[in-house]
Order: C-alpha cells, then sequence, then structure tokens
C-alpha cells in the first residue's frame, strides 16, 4: 500500500490578496514610524517645563560639600521643634538652546499635566547663552535672599534701613556724565529714594522734563539736572535716567539662607515665612505640611512666578495639603488645580501670615482669599 502516488503534483493553495483596509493600515504605520524617525533628529523650538525639587524652609539642604546644613539660620532661634514644613518649589527645565528636546519628548510632554511644553524663546531669550541665563537666575536668587530678609525683619517690627545706589551708568544715556556709579539716591523731584519703584515712578510723572534727583557721593550731600530720555517699550512711552539701580539693605540681624542650584526670584516669599516661623516663638506652621510660591520686595509685596502649575504638582508629590498662590498667578491657578491639595491667594506677606495663621489656630478656612472656584 502506497502512501504517495508520485504522479500527483500538489500545489499550495492560492496566497488571498490583502484587504484594501489593511494595505492602508500598513502604509500608514509604516509612513507613521518612518515620521516619528525623522522627527528625532529634527530640532524642536520648544523646552518642557517640569516639577523640580522642593525644599523645606525649616529644614536642611545641602551645601557645595553635599553637606546638610540648616536652609535657614538666624540667630538665637525660636522655633526649633517645628514638625511642619513650609516648602518652597522649583521648575526644572528640559533643553536648551544647545539641545532641545525632540518631538516625541515633547508630545509625551503634551499629554502629561504636571509638565508643560513652552516656546524656547521665552526661556532662553535670543541671544543669550545657558551659561549667561544661568548667571542672571543666580544674582536673582540673591536679591530674593536679601528682600525677603528685609520683608521678614520689617514684619517683625525691625527697622531696616535701606539704600538706592547707582549700579550701572549707560555711556548714552541722560546721566551720563552727571551721576557716577556708587551714588546713593536721596530723593527724585522731592519724592524720597525709598526703592526702585519709587524712583522710576518719580522720574514717569515728570514726563520728560528735567528731574532733581538728590544724591550722596563719598559722604556728601549734592543735587543735579537731569532730563529723561524717551523711549517706546512694549508700545508705551518709557522715560529713562540711563542708569541701572541696586537696592541694598542695613540688616540689624544676620540672616543666612543656604540653597545651592536654585536660582530665579520666585522663593522669596518662601524665605520670609521661613525666616518669620524661625525668629518667632511657637510653630507657624501647626504641624502642616504647606507649600508656596511668589516673589517678594523688602515692602512685603508678593508677586507673580513662573511655572505655577508644575509647582502646583511639586507640592502635591511632595506632600503638601496646603498652597499658597500669588494673587496675580491666579488666571493660570483655576481650572488647574490637582485633588487633594487647597490654593490660598495672596499679594503681601502680612496675607500670607493670616493664611498661615488660619490654618494653624483651625479658623475658619473659606473666609481666606483663593483664586476662585478652581481651588
Amino acid at each position: 500500500m502506497s502512501l504517495f502516488d508520485e504522479n500527483v503534483r500538489l500545489e499550495p493553495a492560492p496566497r488571498q490578496p490583502w484587504r484594501r483596509g489593511t494595505v492602508i493600515g500598513v502604509w500608514s504605520l509604516t509612513v507613521a514610524v518612518i515620521v516619528l524617525f525623522v522627527l528625532t533628529f529634527v530640532p524642536s523650538a520648544y523646552v518642557i517645563q517640569q516639577p523640580g525639587p522642593v525644599y523645606n524652609t525649616l529644614g536642611t539642604s545641602p551645601n557645595a560639600d553635599g553637606e546638610q546644613v540648616p536652609l535657614i539660620t538666624v540667630p538665637n532661634e525660636q522655633d526649633d521643634t517645628t514638625t511642619g514644613q513650609l516648602d518652597l518649589l522649583t521648575v526644572q527645565v528640559s533643553g536648551n538652546r544647545e539641545r532641545t528636546p525632540s518631538w516625541i519628548e515633547l508630545a509625551m510632554a503634551w499629554f502629561d499635566r504636571s509638565r508643560a511644553v513652552v516656546p524656547i524663546d521665552r526661556i532662553f531669550p535670543a541671544g543669550q547663552t545657558t551659561e549667561q541665563r544661568t548667571s542672571e537666575n543666580a544674582a536673582l536668587m540673591s536679591d530674593s535672599q536679601l528682600e525677603a530678609s528685609a520683608a521678614a525683619l520689617r514684619q517683625l517690627g525691625y527697622d531696616v534701613p535701606a539704600e538706592i545706589a547707582v549700579g550701572t551708568i549707560d555711556d548714552q544715556g541722560a546721566a551720563a556724565g552727571l551721576l557716577q556709579q556708587g551714588d546713593v539716591l536721596l530723593s527724585v523731584d522731592g519724592a524720597p529714594a525709598s526703592n526702585v519703584d519709587a524712583v522710576r515712578s518719580a522720574v514717569q510723572k515728570a514726563a520728560g522734563a528735567p528731574v532733581t534727583v538728590a544724591y550722596q557721593r563719598d559722604g556728601a550731600d549734592a543735587t543735579v539736572q537731569i532730563t529723561p530720555q524717551q523711549t517706546t517699550v512694549n508700545g508705551q512711552q518709557q522715560y529713562l535716567l540711563g542708569v541701572g539701580l541696586m537696592q541694598s539693605f542695613d540688616l540689624p540681624v544676620d540672616v543666612k539662607i543656604q540653597l545651592n542650584d536654585v536660582g530665579g526670584p520666585s522663593a522669596g516669599m518662601m524665605f520670609a515665612l521661613g525666616i518669620i516661623d524661625k525668629m518667632s516663638p511657637g510653630d507657624l506652621t501647626g504641624g502642616q505640611h504647606i507649600a508656596g510660591t511668589g516673589t517678594i520686595d523688602a515692602d512685603g509685596n508678593v508677586g507673580p512666578i513662573g511655572g505655577i502649575r508644575q509647582k502646583l504638582y511639586g507640592a502635591l508629590d511632595a506632600g503638601a495639603t496646603y498652597f499658597l498662590a500669588p494673587e496675580s498667578n491666579c488666571n493660570e491657578v483655576v481650572g488647574h488645580v490637582p485633588d487633594g491639595i487647597r490654593v490660598f491667594s495672596t499679594s503681601t506677606l502680612d496675607q500670607s501670615m493670616t493664611v498661615l495663621e488660619t490654618i494653624r489656630d483651625n479658623g475658619d478656612l473659606d473666609a481666606l482669599a483663593t483664586c476662585g472656584s478652581g481651588s
């Protein structure tokens, strides 16, 4: 009995053609893979903002040697038993002009609520290198710490004298040859030079007319008339003396702030609250975990910052249950508050203190200012 018949030919069954939909799908997938591969090497014009490290102003931070040291140090510290936290928040930027994120990275960030895709020019202005930006942010951080120290001490009742001095002079500016670097401004048209904004306001008020500047040079008082130069900034007329001003303070208390590898001015308010807590008896936090952000000036005014949505998620991830947001950032907060954290708005250091005291004393939180229905 034979199992095979050598006279019979076996041929394979004819291959069925692909359906039109299958062909389209295969080609679409192929094109998509090729596009993604090409986009991996095509530079973008965007960077990614994401939550950065969180630091407790009442705790420690690593110094240049990696050793943990108190983030804020004040003489005769009053509060060394706090169980709560006052967190300052940071934002990390992924990418720079030398290396931008790939389009795949941008696509992934686009669908992540804790991250933001922003134009590179907003973070790195044209012509500015990464090193220049780092240096500028370091200077802003140093100024922020000084302003925060002055604001905190004034809040505690200390007298903190301030000086407004000429830091730089434009060789082609209105004050060239009239003022010198280091001159201490006393007044402009009789208005005290109490801060940089006061000087600017007095100059703008003159609307281009000559202003009388009283100043002190080498211990001697003098006055000079300067005719501001007119310019246009963002479509608005402005008048300039052509000088860069710097503000210094005579702090009656030696406040030291140790925070490496963090730049910018946005930690100012939390620095001030940390200083106040350490210099006051009792626990300002009431044992609660509170985070916040905002610039601050020596008069205690809280200003806007960047990346507040990323900071909200950074605070939540760090375990904070309350968040202090600058009132001027509220339009970015509403509708973007993650579950599990409660946001209060603030425009002054005094208002921030009221929020902390209400939390500490189990007061009526509903009576505090918020950023609207989103909080």
